[in-house]
């Protein structure tokens, strides 16, 4: 179903991800409706409307749902249930499944595997008496993470060596985890692709991406070396995952470039921090490309608009160098409007083309 310019998008969620998808929306011709438990955010200054509620609110929720024509969300720690209530009252994309299984690493992981891809080496764990033995199984080094609600490093421990085992079950509050295996590569990188109603399926160019303390410094277009040749296994990959969900949207998928070939990480069924570059460097945006997807247009090109691309995220202390950005014309800077500039948080990014 096509939705018509004038429609309504609902979005869960007022954070950046929310500005960006809001404002890719306006110059389609659409009004956006956002729904988020807190009373503004950084999507306030560019939607129309703004209703404060919380997830499990099933009256406002539907109050919602009746206001817009379509609904979508902005971060996947939406509860997977209020979604699925949601949808029998206006279309939601991307589907409450998909987000059901991005919530759940175990899940996840299963379905990938499943579907012919590799995740790190893997197993479930809900009890300390779990943990050692799946550490006995797997090894050290190995990470310990929360099956739910974890993103940027949270809900995340490392353990260096069999005896870390009590104090990482301490520190992700003992709640159901998936113990990962260390993965050793070279590179990290994601793919970025949109999948439409009909089934039409584009994907960018792949970005390298760099982390630091978990959360993502910066992403360089185009990636070389081992990455450009993991690229297309690994956005073979990203295309079954979205085709088995009868996905509708902007969907992201996180890799490590190995020796043996693409390592799945995870799974984002969003737009993600990584495809913030194409705002400037694709023919089509990411944020643009899932509001076709979602209103049923035509999807847009995924080219590149520039041979070489770097977009670097300012965590923190750093959105106050945006005088000195600012006098670089080569800059295109994006500040998210969050007054507070607190320790690992995302305050707005740069992106430079042609670099």
């Amino acid at each position: 179903m096509t939705m018509p310019p004038g429609a309504t998008i609902g979005i869960l969620g007022g954070g950046q991800l929310g500005r960006m998808l809001a404002m890719a929306a306006a110059q389609l011709g659409y009004r956006v409706h956002i729904y988020s438990p807190e009373g503004s955010g950084p999507a306030t200054e560019v939607s129309a409307e703004w209703t404060q509620g919380r997830y499990d609110d099933g009256e406002a929720l539907a109050a919602f749902a009746d206001a817009v024509d379509v609904v979508t969300f902005e971060f996947e720690n939406v509860p997977a249930e209020p979604l699925r209530r949601l949808a029998e009252r206006a279309p939601v994309h991307p589907r409450p499944a998909a987000l059901a299984v991005a919530q759940d690493r175990l899940a996840e992981k299963e379905f990938v595997a499943r579907l012919g891809g590799t995740p790190a080496p893997f197993r479930a764990v809900d009890t300390l008496a779990a943990l050692e033995q799946a550490v006995a199984a797997i090894g050290a080094p190995a990470i310990l993470k929360t099956r739910r609600f974890g993103y940027d490093g949270k809900g995340q421990a490392r353990i260096a060596a069999a005896g870390d085992c009590a104090a990482a079950w301490a520190a992700i509050g003992g709640a159901p985890a998936v113990l990962e295996g260390f993965v050793p590569f070279e590179r990290e990188f994601s793919v970025l692709a949109v999948r439409g109603a009909d089934g039409a399926f584009e994907a960018w160019d792949v970005p390298e991406n760099r982390h630091v303390d978990g959360i993502l410094a910066a992403s360089t277009v185009p990636a070389g070396g081992r990455i450009a040749a993991q690229a297309d296994a690994a956005a073979t990959l990203a295309r079954w995952i979205a085709d088995e969900l009868d996905y509708v949207g902007v969907l992201a998928c996180e890799f490590f470039a190995t020796d043996a070939g693409p390592v799945f990480n995870e799974m984002a069924p969003r737009v993600h921090n990584s495809g913030h570059w194409t705002i400037e460097g694709a023919v089509t945006s990411q944020f643009e490309n899932h509001i076709r997807a979602i209103c049923g247009l035509p999807l847009g090109a995924t080219t590149l608009a520039a041979p070489a691309i770097e977009m670097r995220n300012l965590i923190g202390e750093q959105v106050n160098d945006w005088p000195t950005i600012l006098a670089d014309p080569a800059a295109h800077l994006h500040l998210y409007g969050k007054r507070e500039a607190r320790p690992g948080r995302k305050m707005g990014h740069v992106t430079w083309l042609g670099l």
